[in-house]
């Protein structure tokens, strides 16, 4: 029997620059450093421009990208990070808030794509932050482009090159 299928949506192509800032939250180093490098090729490919931000912890991923959001001047936003489940609720916590913040800034109207992995084990997570695997990292910042390209068409006035078309019912 077959297993499921994954579709991703075509990379967005953009008429004006685009600019993001990748937000890396370094705990496990070695992780994140395949998270960045994804992200980077993805937004390379897609002929845009990236900058890094380096805070402490998963929790500070959304106050980085909230104060970029007011304070500068950037098209969205790649959160990385990786959270291992260990022996206490505070995997919980981390994984929770640092994901509902993020939702938050997104439903303000920041274009942020989340590649802050929760996950039980670090082989889940070597797995995951693999640019050559599963590519999170570079999901991520998929996922950004794509918003950016879906605003863009809007404050446009168009769906033009959103990457995905729209639906429009009739009356």
């Amino acid at each position: 029997m077959a297993g499921p299928t994954h579709h991703s949506l075509p990379r967005p192509a953009f008429d004006a620059p685009v600019r993001l800032l990748i937000v890396v939250a370094p705990y496990y180093k070695d992780i994140t450093d395949h998270l960045v490098a994804g992200a980077k090729a993805e937004i390379e490919a897609a002929g845009c421009t990236w900058e890094i931000a380096m805070v402490p912890g998963a929790l500070e991923v959304p106050t980085a990208i909230g104060m970029a959001g007011r304070m500068a001047d950037f098209d969205g936003f790649v959160a990385l990070g990786c959270v291992i489940r260990g022996e206490t609720t505070h995997y919980d916590t981390v994984c929770n808030d640092s994901s509902r913040a993020l939702a938050l800034l997104g439903l303000q109207g920041l274009c942020i794509g989340n590649g802050i992995l929760t996950v039980e084990t670090y082989d889940q997570a070597s797995v995951r932050a693999d640019p050559a695997g599963q590519n999170k990292g570079g999901g991520a910042a998929a996922a950004a482009l794509h918003l950016i390209a879906l605003a863009r068409g809007w404050t446009q006035g168009r769906a033009k090159g959103a990457g995905f078309g729209f639906v429009r019912g009739e009356a």
